[in-house]
């Protein structure tokens, strides 16, 4: 049924070899969109990186000043703050701004910063009847007019001045808020370009925060990002998910100068894993959920349950389980999912938007991960989403609060949030990350080399951000 699908060459020597993402799309029990099968590459070489990206604090002030003041940011979800007077308070390096709920239901960002004495004017996100200044009582309205200020008589010299709160660009895209300092740039679609259509499917302005977690890693937030920017870490780091994920066989795509993805395909075997049948897939699954966790990305089937097909399919473990999600997610929030491909009921879609956030795509519940600098070149703050379906027929309720995990406990203490699982995944990342960190300030020759394709997303995102360091962006 997917024989119309764009032809692509499967026996490329710079591939994992064995059965590859296209074979498995074209083995959908449904019609494949053409944004999966379709590749999308960019030969970028193979020069190493300068290990100072990330750990010298004068490239650190070079971003601060010529990339993140002129780029989208990812600020908020629409359901953190959904009710008129909420707030949120988005910190990015030495920068405040405050996203605020209008009347009307759309959302203004200021900087948090009091116009008298500079104080921000809130130190959490929550609703406010206005925007009152905790030192000396200065206030504005919601929409940023200013209101009143304690002892007017002193200040009459400002009567004929501007006293607004300065603002920033809001835009909404498939439920987060974006903002930027930048009021030339093109709309937040546009800048972004090239496969931001892909989640004209997914709809994940349908979806809520049902879990929110987060935790500084001592690393530079770029190290950290970048450790899930490649999913070959996986046979060392990672080896309890090789029945059910194949890592080597994951394809990477390039687009434009702002985003890039990479689809793990779920439901087969490690191309490192020999000798094993389908029902080994199948119950490595199982083992590592652990049974009836609510919480975990995917859900089970038993290997007795074969959903109806043939036990010698060499694709059995993708259809069983990829039926096994469209039922239960179907039970779970009322969706119809009967059209959905298999890869989109399994895959691991993990889309990153330059610099330092990943809405994930697919139709199940949707992971989004922010990294941001913290404290230091040495620091950053990892986030983890769970995005849930809203069930059907129903309002969105509003976002889990963040649990900021303690810096001397694992991701495991979240477990009751997240999921044993992912936390024992993102457990075994944080193993690495501060030696990471540690080992670059080592390096006798100052410089990391990547491979020329798994890591190839690493490149393009250092390819951007050479861009705004050299002036190149924004055009």
């Amino acid at each position: 049924m997917n024989d119309l699908s764009p032809p692509q060459d499967q026996n490329r020597d710079d591939r994992c070899p064995g059965t590859s993402y296209t074979d498995m799309l074209h083995a959908d029990t449904r019609r494949v969109p053409d944004y999966l099968f379709a590749e999308s590459n960019q030969e970028l070489g193979d020069e190493p990186i300068a290990i100072e990206r990330y750990v010298s604090e004068d490239w650190a002030r070079l971003e601060r000043e010529k990339m993140w003041p002129k780029i989208w940011q990812f600020a908020a979800r629409e359901e953190d703050m959904p009710n008129p007077g909420d707030t949120v308070v988005y910190d990015i390096n030495e920068k405040s701004i405050l996203l605020v709920r209008q009347k009307d239901g759309s959302v203004k960002a200021f900087y948090n910063v009091c116009l008298h004495r500079g104080r921000k004017l809130r130190t959490e996100s929550g609703p406010a009847v206005n925007l009152r200044c905790p030192f000396h009582g200065f206030s504005w309205h919601h929409d940023g007019r200013f209101k009143e200020a304690p002892c007017a008589w002193d200040f009459k010299h400002l009567e004929s001045k501007d006293m607004s709160l300065p603002e920033l660009r809001v835009e909404s895209w498939q439920g987060f808020l974006l903002v930027t300092e930048n009021h030339d740039l093109p709309n937040f679609r546009d800048w972004v370009g090239p496969g931001v259509e892909h989640y004209d499917n997914w709809r994940l302005d349908e979806c809520y925060t049902g879990a929110w977690v987060g935790r500084v890693i001592p690393a530079n937030w770029k190290a950290v990002a970048e450790a899930f920017m490649e999913a070959w870490h996986s046979i060392v780091t990672h080896p309890q998910i090789l029945g059910f994920t194949a890592d080597a066989n994951t394809r990477y795509d390039l687009y434009g100068d702002f985003l890039n993805r990479a689809i793990t395909p779920a439901g087969a075997m490690s191309p490192h894993i020999k000798g094993k049948d389908q029902f080994y897939v199948l119950k490595s699954l199982e083992e590592f959920i652990g049974g009836g966790d609510s919480r975990a990305r995917r859900s089970t089937a038993s290997a007795d349950d074969l959903k109806g097909f043939d036990a010698n399919d060499p694709m059995l473990a993708r259809k069983v389980l990829a039926q096994a999600n469209r039922d239960a997610f179907s039970a779970m929030n009322g969706h119809d999912y009967s059209d959905a491909t298999d890869s989109e009921m399994l895959d691991n879609f993990t889309y990153n938007v330059f610099p330092n956030w990943a809405p994930w795509g697919g139709l199940t519940p949707n992971i989004v991960y922010r990294w941001r600098p913290w404290g230091d070149t040495d620091h950053s703050l990892m986030e983890v989403r769970i995005l849930m379906r809203t069930p059907k027929g129903e309002k969105a309720p509003k976002s889990a609060p963040m649990h900021l995990i303690p810096d001397d406990q694992p991701f495991a203490s979240a477990s009751h949030l997240i999921g044993a699982a992912l936390a024992g995944v993102f457990d075994q990342d944080m193993e690495n990350l501060p030696y990471v960190q540690e080992g670059m300030k080592s390096s006798p020759n100052g410089v990391i080399e990547l491979g020329h394709y798994q890591e190839s997303r690493i490149r393009h995102f250092h390819r951007t951000l050479s861009k705004y360091i050299d002036g190149e962006l924004p055009g």
